[in-house]
C-alpha cells in the first residue's frame, strides 16, 4: 500500500490576505459587549470578577455571517455551551486544588468544544475562545457557594451579547443574505474569467452552494430574498456556461447589494426551482457529522493535557496558557495545523513585545487596564481576518492584562510564563497531532466519490428524459452540487494528512470533470425549460 506524508510548508504562511468584508462588525460588537459589565464592575471596584463576565460578552465574536433567524438560535446555543463549560470549570475548580487533575479536566474539555464547535459548523472564532475561558475558570479560587452566583454573571453578559449580535439585523435585516450572494456572483465572475482554472470553479461551486444555504436558513420567503434567489441562479448560470458570462455584470450586482438599496433586478430567463428544491432536501444532523471527528477531538484531548503537564514540570504557574496554546492549533489536517502552529508562536511572540511596551501605560490604573483591554479586543478582531499571526498579536497582550483584573503583576515574570507556555503548546500540541493519525481520511474520500457517482448518475437518468419532472430535476441537481462541495472540501482536508495510502487523485479529477458537465447541462435544461414557460 502506498502512502502520502505531507509537506509542512513555511512559504507564505505569514502572508496577509485581504481583510474580511465585514472585519469590522466583530471588532465592534465584541468592544460593545464587553465595555458595558467590564466598566460597571470597574464603578463597582470588582475587577476581579470580570473573568466571569467576559464569559458572555465574548460570545458577541460568534455567527456574524449567518442571516438573523438562523443567528439568534446559533447564539443562543454558544452562550448555552460557553455557560456549560464555566460550569464544569467552575465545579471542578471548587473541588479540587490537584494541577494535574485540573489540567486532565481542561484536555477533557477542550476536546469536547473541538469536536462539538467542528460538528456544529459554528464558524471563527470556533473552539478556542470556549477553550481560553474554561481553561482560565479551572484555575480561578473557587468554592461550590460562589458558582451560581459566577455563572450568573456570565449569563447576564451572554443575554447582552446575543442583544448586540442581533441588533445590526433592525437596520439591515437582509445584510448576510445580501452578503452571500454578492460573494457567490464576484467567485462566479472569477470563474467565467478563468474557466479551465478547477480551483476556481470550486471556490465559486462553494460559494454558491453557501449562498443557498444563507438564504434557506433566513427565514420568510420576502420578495427581496426571491430576489437574491434570482440573482444567485445567475450565478449558478455562469458556472454552467462561463463563456457566455458577462463577469463584470455579475460584479456590478455584488456592487449594488451593498448598503440597503434595492436588490438588483435581473432580466426575466425564468426562475429555477433553487431554494423550493433547498427546502426538500434533509439536512444532515450535527451529530451525524460526531463520528468523523473522533481523531481530531483525540489529538486535541492528548495534546491539551501533555501539554498542560510539560507546562507544570517547567514550573509554570498558569499552564493552561499551554493548554490553550495546544487547542488552537488543530485544525482539519496536519498541514493546517503546522501552519496554525507557526501562526500562533509568531504572532504571540510578537504580542508579549506589544504587552512589554504597554504595561507601563495598563498600570496607570485599573481604567486604564479595561480601555487597553478593549483596544486589543477590536486591534484583535479587525486584523485576524488577514492572517492568524496578526490576530494573535492583539490577543497575546489582551490575556496576558485580564489576568490582571484582580491586581497587577510582575510583568516579567507573566511575559517569562507566556513564552514558555506559547513553545510548551505549540511543540508538545504538534507532536501530539503527529501521534494521532486520522487513517479514515482515505475512507472518507471514498464515501464521497460514491456520493458524487450515485448523484451524477441520477442526474442523468432525469436529464435523459423527454419531459423530466422540473423539481425532481432541481433537487437531484442541488443534490449533486452539495456532493460536489462536500467532495472538494473532503479531498482538501485528507490531503494534508498524515501517513495514510495514497488519495485516488486521478477518480477525483474525473468525477468533478463528470459532475460539473452534468450540473452545467442541468442548469441548461431547467433554464431553457423555465424560458419557455414564461415565454407568451
Amino acid at each position: 500500500m502506498s502512502t502520502a506524508t505531507p509537506r509542512l510548508p513555511l512559504a507564505g504562511v505569514l502572508r496577509l490576505g485581504r481583510p474580511s468584508d465585514i472585519w469590522f462588525k466583530p471588532a465592534l460588537s465584541v468592544v460593545v459587549a464587553v465595555a458595558p459589565p467590564n466598566l460597571t464592575l470597574l464603578a463597582l471596584g470588582r475587577l476581579d470578577l470580570a473573568m466571569y463576565t467576559m464569559a458572555g460578552s465574548l460570545c458577541a465574536l460568534y455567527a456574524h455571517n449567518r442571516p438573523y433567524a438562523a443567528r439568534a438560535r446559533a447564539l443562543a446555543w454558544v452562550v448555552l455551551g460557553m455557560l456549560t463549560g464555566l460550569a464544569v470549570a467552575l465545579v471542578a475548580a471548587s473541588l479540587t486544588t490537584s494541577a494535574v487533575a485540573l489540567v486532565t479536566v481542561g484536555a477533557l474539555l477542550a476536546a469536547a468544544q473541538k469536536a462539538l464547535c467542528d460538528a456544529a459548523r459554528i464558524g471563527p472564532p470556533g473552539n478556542v475562545i470556549f477553550t481560553f475561558i474554561s481553561s482560565a475558570a479551572l484555575f480561578a479560587p473557587q468554592t461550590l457557594a460562589q458558582v451560581p452566583g459566577h455563572l450568573a454573571l456570565a449569563a447576564t453578559a451572554g443575554v447582552w451579547a446575543w442583544l448586540i449580535g442581533m441588533a445590526p439585523g433592525l437596520v439591515r435585516p437582509h445584510g448576510p443574505e445580501r452578503r452571500a450572494a454578492a460573494h457567490a456572483l464576484r467567485t462566479a465572475a472569477a470563474y467565467a474569467e478563468k474557466p479551465d482554472d478547477p480551483r476556481a470553479r470550486a471556490a465559486a461551486a462553494a460559494a454558491v452552494q453557501a449562498a443557498w444555504q444563507a438564504l434557506l436558513s433566513a427565514g420568510a420567503r420576502t420578495e427581496p430574498r426571491r430576489a437574491l434567489d434570482r440573482l444567485v441562479v445567475r450565478a449558478e448560470v455562469a458556472l454552467a456556461a462561463p463563456a457566455d458570462t458577462d463577469p463584470e455584470r455579475l460584479r456590478a450586482w455584488a456592487r449594488d447589494l451593498r448598503g440597503n438599496g434595492p436588490v438588483p433586478r435581473t432580466e426575466d430567463r425564468g426562475e429555477l426551482l433553487g431554494i423550493d428544491a433547498e427546502l426538500s432536501l434533509e439536512s444532515v444532523p450535527w451529530w451525524r457529522r460526531l463520528g468523523p471527528l473522533t481523531p481530531l477531538a483525540l489529538r486535541t484531548a492528548l495534546g491539551c493535557a501533555l501539554a498542560g503537564y510539560a507546562s507544570l514540570a517547567f514550573g509554570v504557574g498558569r499552564p493552561y496558557w499551554a493548554l490553550v496554546t495546544a487547542a488552537s492549533l488543530y485544525q482539519a489536517n496536519l498541514t493546517l495545523t503546522w501552519s496554525r502552529g507557526v501562526q500562533r508562536v509568531v504572532g504571540n511572540l510578537a504580542g508579549v513585545l506589544l504587552f512589554a511596551a504597554v504595561v507601563p501605560l495598563a498600570h496607570l490604573g485599573p481604567a486604564a487596564l479595561v480601555l487597553c483591554c478593549l483596544a486589543f479586543n477590536f486591534g484583535a478582531e479587525a486584523l485576524i481576518s488577514r492572517n492568524y499571526w496578526l490576530g494573535s498579536v492583539c490577543v497575546t497582550p489582551m490575556a496576558l492584562l485580564i489576568t490582571e483584573f484582580a491586581g497587577f503583576q510582575e510583568p516579567g515574570r507573566l511575559i517569562t510564563e507566556r513564552v514558555v507556555d506559547t513553545v510548551v503548546g505549540a511543540l508538545v500540541g504538534f507532536v501530539a497531532a503527529i501521534a494521532v493519525t486520522d487513517r479514515r481520511a482515505g475512507d472518507r474520500v471514498e464515501h464521497a466519490l460514491s456520493a458524487v457517482d450515485r448523484a451524477r448518475e441520477r442526474t442523468a437518468r432525469l436529464l435523459a428524459e423527454p419531459y423530466p419532472a422540473p423539481a425532481a430535476l432541481e433537487s437531484a441537481r442541488r443534490t449533486l452540487a452539495a456532493a460536489l462541495v462536500e467532495l472538494r472540501a473532503t479531498v482538501d482536508a485528507a490531503s494534508g494528512e498524515w501517513w495514510q495510502r495514497a488519495l485516488p487523485q486521478e477518480r477525483v479529477v474525473l468525477a468533478e470533470q463528470a459532475g460539473h458537465r452534468t450540473l452545467a447541462a442541468t442548469t441548461r435544461r431547467l433554464t431553457s425549460a423555465t424560458t419557455e414557460d414564461v415565454r407568451p
